[in-house]
């Protein structure tokens, strides 16, 4: 019912019904963009031959009306990181989870024993409770990617310190990307997020994923 009720807002405030168009194709293909192994937002996965001239207006709409949130590339590790955002390489994420796995019709029970049927999502579906976490403690987030194609999932300014986040959505925490990142930038300290508990080895802390919100503590 609140999809639908959001889906009706964007007639109510857009008076062009070509734009309405767009940010309904827009809204609805984001959890479409979260099941690929790369969750970079593509303009050309909401209908073939689509453009960011076409449909940049809609997903400003959207980050607007707080539908969702934009997490641009940082080019550079260097505060401030707004300075230094790539404006054409971006991630979007839904503002609520619960809508986000609606649009998907998982049930609770898919997302607590992580049914193989969701192992193309479960990555994307991750960040995106990560991101929203964040953001309710006050961060702005940004992603990092090396020119070889190394990704690490976040970046936030914590105590004006610039600490990476590599984000799992089980308790395997390999993460050579992190491992680039650190070598490359040597942070004070990095953050692992996944089902593994509480722990600090390696200039690495865990943090389970049900204790997102601690990260600012």
């Amino acid at each position: 019912t609140i999809l639908m009720d959001y889906l009706d807002d964007m007639s109510k405030y857009q008076n062009n019904a070509n734009e309405i168009k767009k940010t309904r194709l827009t809204y609805n293909n984001i959890a479409v963009q979260l099941s690929k192994k790369n969750t970079r937002f593509q303009y050309k996965l909401i209908k073939s031959g689509a453009r960011a001239a076409e449909f940049e207006n809609a997903v400003e709409w959207l980050v607007m009306a707080n539908l969702v949130s934009q997490v641009y590339r940082a080019e550079q590790i260097k505060k401030p990181l707004e300075n230094y955002r790539d404006i054409d390489s971006f991630k979007i994420y839904l503002s609520d989870l619960g809508l986000l796995t609606a649009k998907k019709d998982i049930l609770p029970n898919d997302i607590l024993y992580m049914v193989e049927e969701l192992n193309d999502f479960k990555g994307g579906m991750t960040e995106n409770y990560v991101n929203t976490q964040l953001i309710m403690n006050g961060f702005t987030t940004y992603y990092w990617e090396s020119d070889r194609g190394a990704e690490v999932d976040f970046v936030i300014q914590l105590d004006g310190k610039l600490i990476p986040i590599e984000v799992k959505s089980a308790d395997n925490t390999k993460a050579k990307s992190l491992k680039v990142y650190m070598e490359t930038y040597k942070p004070e300290y990095a953050i692992k997020i996944s089902a593994k508990n509480f722990g600090f080895e390696d200039k690495k802390k865990t943090i389970p994923l049900y204790a997102v919100f601690c990260i600012s503590n």
